[in-house]
């Protein structure tokens, strides 16, 4: 083959805009229709008096603690629309017979509010983890 240099272009170049253009960013992520990737994820402590981002996320601004078992996560990047899908896991130490669950409370473009039961009574716990699937 003649006329390709190193790295496959003609002329040899590696454009940063090229590379700045395909760049998967979580703005990206969060408004592209690509179905089957998490828009947005978290792991946090619902028991600590300052959530703020968790213990680790994607695409999620901030944790606000609204009250015993009562948190609204928001977006870094807004969802393109509301019809998105949630999905939340939590622990609670004990037995089985300590199990938590939880519920979406409402959500919309840009958060959406977690709340956690645990024995009939809203309930702070140490592990929260929600995963948000969309367009």
């Amino acid at each position: 083959i003649t006329g390709v240099s190193v790295g496959g272009l003609p002329d040899g170049i590696v454009d940063t805009d090229m590379l700045a253009s395909s760049a998967v960013t979580e703005a990206k992520l969060a408004t592209d229709p690509q179905q089957g990737l998490a828009k947005a994820w978290i792991n946090f402590d619902g028991t600590s008096a300052s959530i703020g981002s968790g213990r680790d996320s994607f695409n999620v601004d901030t944790v606000t603690d609204n009250g015993t078992g009562n948190y609204t996560v928001t977006f870094t990047n807004n969802m393109p629309n509301a019809n998105y899908a949630v999905v939340i896991s939590s622990n609670i130490s004990g037995s089985n017979s300590n199990a938590a669950y939880e519920r979406i409370d409402s959500q919309a473009t840009s958060n959406f509010v977690i709340k956690t039961i645990h024995t009939g009574a809203f309930n702070d716990v140490s592990i929260i983890c929600a995963a948000v699937f969309g367009d």
